[in-house]
């Protein structure tokens, strides 16, 4: 079923094309910056726990040093 639009209702719904186009361009937009938001906050809470595991390693082993040069 082919209808004819008026050329008022063509443009009105070129117009809402656009519209709706620039919402989904939007909303993915989002959804990429959000994702490299979450892969930088795991990065970031990888090297902290790689950095506190480092120190603690070396803070027991600067104990064991010391206990060593004691005994």
């Amino acid at each position: 079923m082919t209808q004819k639009l008026t050329k008022s209702r063509q443009q009105a719904e070129i117009a809402f094309g656009h519209a709706q186009s620039q919402f989904f361009a939007r909303s993915t937009g989002v959804a990429e910056h959000d994702a490299i938001i979450h892969a930088r906050d795991a990065k970031t809470l990888r090297l902290r726990e790689a950095r506190k595991a480092k120190e603690l390693a070396d803070r027991a082993s600067a104990t064991a040093a010391f206990l060593a040069k004691r005994a």
